[in-house]
């Protein structure tokens, strides 16, 4: 890759991150993303890839890419996230430098089906939280608890809950998070996560400190989503439940035990901080019986 090429790679992503308010996982996302398109057009084109090149880019080279994609394992829902980071890039550079890319801008990305989230059961969530609560060491296993039941009960993203500090302790009724792409969100904090973290504290050894992160690893730096995983794990495995019972399964249970309690799907979205309804509209496909039970009851002709 040529050094100019580097250079507008590195202009496009402070401008998405910039003007599109696009988070620090996307931004290294998309720059992997591009930089594994552009070191395969080095290759396929045997040349180092200057901007200027990248105006003779035709359908054909980027069918080469996704071909070349796939056959390393690629799947189809991060082949599509790929292209389309890398059409973004294009579109970027193509106004920039004056260049018609329409052709390779055409290029259509795969399609794939969205598979819908497995939730737990509001039983298996409880099972869950009891299970790491029992942990060996008491202050790890209510950190664990801590860290779940916010999962569960207020429908954060893992990320979310250990990105908490010291200063966010005590809760307020509704706790303001940062999310993705930085849009803020109100969150209730139930009764119980609020004891939950609480009792934590109590028998945290590194106790509460507002300079420090709230959530608490063994050696005292911020906890990590690794723990906490390997806590479900664990819990897995005692509890017999499925490989999609995850830290981010009691956020898509929250969202579904919630719709599933007749909670309108705006709300929801705003709970949940999603930009778009369409991204939460995925959880009305989770509870088919129920919205079918619900029209057969209600329908004057059902």
């Amino acid at each position: 890759m040529a050094p100019a090429t580097a250079h507008a790679l590195d202009r496009w992503l402070e401008t998405e991150a910039a003007t599109r308010d696009r988070s620090d996982h996307t931004i290294t996302a998309y720059r992997a993303d591009l930089l594994a398109f552009l070191q395969f057009l080095g290759g396929y084109w045997a040349e180092a890839v200057s901007p200027a090149a990248l105006a003779r880019l035709r359908q054909a080279d980027m069918r080469a890419f996704a071909a070349s994609e796939r056959g390393r394992g690629l799947g189809a829902r991060s082949l599509a996230r790929r292209m389309s980071a890398v059409r973004s890039f294009l579109r970027w550079i193509s106004d920039r430098e004056g260049m018609d890319l329409s052709a390779a801008l055409s290029t259509r990305s795969p399609k794939y089906t969205r598979s819908l989230p497995r939730p737990l059961t509001p039983l298996q969530a409880q099972d869950t939280l009891d299970s790491v609560a029992a942990h060996a060491t008491p202050w790890v296993g209510a950190r664990d608890l801590a860290v779940l039941t916010l999962l569960w009960g207020s429908g954060l993203r893992i990320s979310e809950a250990l990105a908490l500090n010291g200063t966010d302790w005590p809760f307020p009724q509704g706790l303001i998070i940062r999310g993705k792409g930085s849009r803020e969100r109100q969150v209730p904090v139930l009764p119980v996560a609020r004891d939950a973290v609480a009792e934590y504290l109590r028998l945290c050894p590194w106790g509460h400190r507002t300079d420090q992160p709230l959530f608490r690893g063994v050696r005292g730096g911020r906890l990590t989503s690794a723990a906490v995983e390997g806590a479900m794990r664990l819990a897995r495995a005692a509890l017999g439940l499925p490989a999609s019972a995850t830290p981010h399964a009691l956020r898509h249970s929250f969202a579904t035990h919630l719709l599933a309690a007749g909670g309108d799907l705006r709300t929801i979205q705003e709970l949940l901080g999603h930009a778009s309804l369409s991204t939460t509209q995925v959880y009305t496909g989770v509870d088919d019986a129920r919205l079918m039970a619900v029209y057969h009851a209600a329908h004057p002709r059902g």
